[in-house]
């Protein structure tokens, strides 16, 4: 058998990397060796199995521990090491490699550190979660929606029921290990004869024997489908936020339970609006005369358009809010504001008759009617 590659050799990243890190790495891998991007290529389906099992320990902290600490041998079911009391023991078992570790302190000092369970490996397990992205626009995630999403998950074999034989047939209990997955054996030490439990070979920790396996799942009990579900995208859900739909991953083993769907968002950008958590935000040009004078003006909201008087002698820069006009709070009560920033248009292109009355009009006015600039010089007079 081929020596294994380093986990983090395999998904190409190092070993200070993130959680983050560690599963962009491998959803970039899994894509590029899905065995439905690549038909018929036995080389990518290796690839994919070594990735998926590289993620599943490095994605998994007391996995990843174990493995840092003790390389692949600490992630094997099988390893003697760490069993008695916390204690490790790296570099081979000094009693034989065989040897339960556990099982020597159990037997010697009835049971010190509390030894090891024994874990039933034909017993259920739960699926796995299966990942999908949702893309939606900014207005869609503000007032929610109903979106179909597809992706690709493993189910239950309907030809074979999950049992994984051919139709018409049924698993056999495996006559070695007695249907229990794992089988007890007895070796002899200079501690006297030692009793070890292993994965039963001939099963390989199923308990049942295939004889005839189903021709459409080749035996595994479960095949990958692509499926295509309706969810409700909350009101106020936002980018890089996860909905999580229970029971719509992939299929558990041996009657377990299944995974969840993940389904990361991703909200487009507006060409209007921005967003600050719960706050909408705006920016709306007006006029001189409007910012002088006061004036009516339309504002857009999330929920359409509303009127808005600004004061006289609005300034470039003003800032006003429309109270819960923003974005409903996700599984909350109440919605955030809206925020208008005032931009003062200068006009462009004037005639000679408009700019003659500017500048008469410029001739009337005083200090008295600005308050920054009046402001500004009286600083630089006290200055200088």
């Amino acid at each position: 058998m081929p020596e294994k590659r380093d986990y983090y050799e395999v998904l190409g990243v190092n070993k200070s990397a993130s959680d983050d890190e560690i599963k962009k790495a491998y959803r970039k891998l899994a894509k590029k060796y899905h065995p439905d991007l690549n038909p018929g290529d036995k080389a990518a389906e290796q690839n994919f199995k070594e990735v998926n099992e590289a993620y599943d320990v490095l994605s998994d902290k007391t996995k990843k521990a174990r493995y840092d600490q003790f390389g692949h041998a600490g992630t094997d079911p099988n390893y003697g090491g760490g069993g008695a009391g916390g204690y490790s023991y790296y570099g081979g078992n000094p009693f034989g490699d065989d040897i339960d570790l556990g099982d020597i302190f159990s037997s010697f000092f009835g049971g010190f550190g509390g030894g090891r369970a024994r874990t039933n490996s034909n017993a259920p397990r739960r699926g796995s979660d299966v990942e999908c992205e949702l893309n939606i626009s900014f207005l869609e995630a503000a007032k929610g929606c109903t979106k179909k999403v597809s992706y690709y998950s493993v189910e239950k074999c309907s030809e074979c029921g999950g049992n994984g034989a051919r139709k018409g047939t049924s698993p056999k209990t495996c006559t070695a290990c007695g249907g229990r997955g794992h089988v007890v054996v007895n070796q002899r030490t200079p501690f006297g004869v030692m009793q070890t439990t292993r994965t039963c070979d001939k099963c390989r920790g199923e308990g049942k024997i295939i004889e005839t396996p189903c021709p459409i799942c080749s035996g595994k009990g479960r095949v990958r489908k692509r499926k295509e579900i309706e969810v409700n995208v909350p009101a106020g859900i936002n980018s890089k936020q996860i909905l999580n739909v229970p029971g719509r991953g992939n299929a558990g083993i041996r009657g377990g339970e299944n995974g969840d769907l993940q389904i990361y968002v991703s909200v487009s950008e507006h060409p209007v609006f921005d967003r600050k958590d719960y706050d909408v935000w705006c920016e709306i040009p007006i006029t001189y005369s409007q910012a002088a004078l006061g004036a009516d003006i339309t504002v857009p909201t999330i929920d359409g358009k509303v009127e808005y008087h600004i004061h006289e002698g609005t300034q470039n820069g003003d800032i006003f809010r429309l109270k819960g006009k923003g974005i409903p709070k996700l599984h909350g009560r109440g919605s955030g504001d809206q925020y208008v920033k005032v931009h003062i248009e200068v006009p462009r292109n004037l005639s000679e008759a408009q700019k003659g009355i500017l500048k008469n009009f410029e001739k009337t006015l005083t200090e008295k009617n600005y308050q920054k600039r009046r402001t500004f010089f009286d600083r630089l007079k006290d200055l200088f």
